[in-house]
């Protein structure tokens, strides 16, 4: 603490997050004309506008001009990420190619996002139309809401690569933090306003169960399992070069937050169809629509639903992210080799069967993460507050984070 306040440039680094962050809530406080809240309040309860409004830092909330927030970004990287899987040459750019490959590979998502911003925001203005949050626009004043809500889209991207290029941490995440963070008043003021003396034993149990919840999203996002390694002892001149011995370290948790995204972005998208279609003129697309949307309406059917789809995701996005042929491939080439392991194939076949084993635990974590608000809420009927889902992980995950990048300033200037 003493070396951030002496240090300058840290002191620096961290005070553009502070005065970004500032900023980001002040143009989040600016709302969208024309907005009824008392429908708004209600449509919030819907869980997909719920996560819409994590990922827009609360932006959401008041339908302001960075209601989408960085959506449109997020969507744009995923879709790169899944697109890199069939496309020979986006894949070697984001694995082979190094610094250079991958900053090319983020300018392309940066690209991608300028059309989903606009795509986004025209069908959330005609959703929140749907639902009676706004009024109905001629096309000018609807056109004028398109431009001004993907235009803070992309402001909350560019403030979000500032962030990252001039402050200390990641900016995007920083921004989505700042949101959950910014959403915990309202939280601890509706559990004050609804505190009944009766249930302070469930309070408490509550309470006991935050605390193991977020000791065990800490322990799972750095538990990694590690593979040792020992470089072959080469002669080169009078140098040897090699024989040294370190590790490869396999993280439990490899794909992050993501399958949490990809499950709810799939499982709530036929919710926000049925919304659409519920209100048709032929009846029999009415009822149907209805009957899909009351059937995801019941909360075992969507928990475990939304536990399956987590699960698949997690070893999804982590073959995606992590391929064992290529590691192996890159420890032969640099003369590397795990102990009692043949290099190549078998070695690619041997930590194939690794990530499989310790990813089925990051699968079981993160399925139960995602639905222990919905079991909570369940069991103790209590629904100002709620334990765990996508906003604990983000927030744990930002702050180790920050506190790693932190810690690494600080040792750079020590030595």
């Amino acid at each position: 603490m003493k070396l951030i306040i002496t240090d300058e440039t840290l002191r620096n680094r961290i005070l553009f997050v502070l005065g970004a962050l500032v900023v980001f809530r002040l143009l989040a406080a600016i709302p969208i004309p024309g907005v009824d809240l008392a429908a708004l309040q209600g449509f919030l309860e819907n869980q997909f506008v719920g996560l819409l409004n994590v990922f827009s830092g609360g932006g959401f909330s008041n339908l302001s001009i960075m209601m989408i927030g960085v959506a449109p970004f997020i969507t744009a990287s995923i879709i790169m990420q899944l697109v890199s899987v069939i496309s020979p040459r986006l894949k070697a750019m984001y694995q082979e190619e190094g610094d250079s490959g991958r900053m090319r590979f983020t300018q392309y998502s940066r690209y991608l996002t300028v059309p989903l911003a606009f795509i986004q925001a025209f069908g959330f203005l005609l959703l929140l139309r749907q639902n009676d949050t706004i009024p109905t626009l001629d096309f000018l004043h609807t056109l004028a809401n398109v431009v001004v809500i993907a235009a803070g889209a992309i402001l909350l991207m560019w403030i979000g690569e500032l962030i990252t290029e001039f402050g200390v941490g990641n900016g995007i995440s920083l921004l989505i933090f700042a949101g959950i963070v910014a959403a915990l008043p309202n939280a601890v003021s509706a559990l004050i306003f609804s505190f009944d003396v009766a249930q302070l034993p469930t309070y408490i149990a509550f309470a006991a169960a935050a605390i193991a919840v977020t000791a065990g999203v800490v322990f799972i996002t750095e538990a990694e399992r590690p593979i040792p390694v020992t470089y072959a002892r080469r002669v080169r001149g009078m140098k040897v070069m090699g024989g040294i011995s370190t590790y490869l370290p396999l993280r439990v948790n490899q794909a992050g937050v993501m399958p949490i995204i990809f499950a709810l972005s799939i499982l709530l998208f036929p919710q926000m169809i049925g919304a659409f279609l519920a209100r048709s003129a032929v009846p029999f697309v009415a009822s149907a629509a209805t009957a899909v949307t009351n059937l995801l309406a019941n909360q075992w059917v969507y928990g475990i639903l939304y536990f399956g789809m987590v699960f698949v995701f997690t070893y999804f996005y982590t073959a995606i992210t992590f391929e064992p042929h290529q590691v192996a491939k890159n420890l032969q080439k640099n003369g590397a080799f795990i102990p009692g392991v043949r290099p190549g194939g078998t070695t690619s076949e041997y930590l194939g069967n690794i990530i499989t084993r310790i990813t089925l635990v990051g699968a079981l974590f993160l399925g139960i993460l995602a639905v222990l608000p919905i079991i909570l809420q369940g069991v103790t009927g209590i629904t100002a507050v709620s334990i765990g889902g996508t906003a604990l992980l983000i927030a744990v995950s930002v702050v180790l984070d920050v506190v790693k990048k932190v810690d690494a300033q600080t040792s750079i200037r020590e030595y």
